[in-house]
């Protein structure tokens, strides 16, 4: 049974769509506030988010750009503000949909189902990459049985390059789906946090197996198995 997190100040609002959503089946859990609604997510691991965008203590957006750096968890954005500016703006933080009050409950639970068969097709859960498996929805990490310890740019950063083998992401790139905008003045800072993952995932960080550099470019992942073959071709 999946398990929405619905956050939102207004407790007619919460109440509705928890009605609407458990009659359809779903799990409900609420938070009325942004910090609430950071600590729920972490201890329920919804399957989706509907996330009011004003939210006393921490705001919508802000909430969901703490939820993208360290999860993956679809997230539809509920606000009563129609301007064109607030609804790219929560796309781009990294929503997967957006919804003005007032609304038909009816047609929220449609949206919750059509983002979840969407996420079901285009997320695998977890990727299993030789000896390493990474756990999407946990946010884990494990290296031949054993656990990574990565901060969440860390894991963000990985899970960047590993879902996507072989293709060269330029640092700008990498700062785009880490944080989901850049800012002046970070881009080097991606040469420090990839020094840091290959201290940690790769057996020989200075002839690194997984994170390699394209030079002038930036870095990509490298299957374990086109390592063999390459080690293989020069053998």
């Amino acid at each position: 049974m999946p398990t929405v997190l619905v956050v939102d100040d207004e407790l007619q609002i919460v109440e509705l769509l928890r009605t609407y959503l458990e009659r359809e089946g779903f799990g409900v859990a609420v938070a009325a506030d942004g910090e609430a609604a950071l600590k729920e997510h972490e201890r329920v691991r919804p399957d989706l988010v509907i996330l009011d965008l004003m939210l006393p203590k921490l705001d919508g957006r802000e909430v969901c750009r703490r939820i993208r750096e360290r999860a993956r968890t679809p997230i539809i954005m509920l606000t009563a503000r129609d301007e064109e500016s607030d609804k790219l703006l929560g796309l781009e933080l990294g929503a997967d949909d957006y919804i003005t009050k007032p609304f038909s409950p009816r047609e929220v639970v449609a949206r919750v189902r059509a983002v979840l068969r969407r996420g079901s097709h285009e997320t695998p859960e977890v990727l299993r990459l030789g000896e390493m498996i990474i756990d999407l929805r946990g946010h884990q990490v494990t290296l031949a049985g054993r656990p990574i310890d990565l901060t969440p740019t860390e894991f963000r950063m990985l899970e960047t390059l590993a879902s996507h083998p072989n293709q060269v992401f330029t640092r700008m790139q990498l700062i785009d789906r880490v944080h989901g905008h850049a800012f002046e003045g970070y881009e080097r800072t991606v040469d420090a946090h990839i020094k840091n993952l290959r201290s940690k995932i790769e057996h020989d960080p200075r002839n690194p197996r997984f994170i390699l550099t394209v030079y002038g470019v930036g870095y990509k992942f490298q299957r374990p198995e086109d390592d063999r073959r390459q080690q293989a071709a020069h053998a």
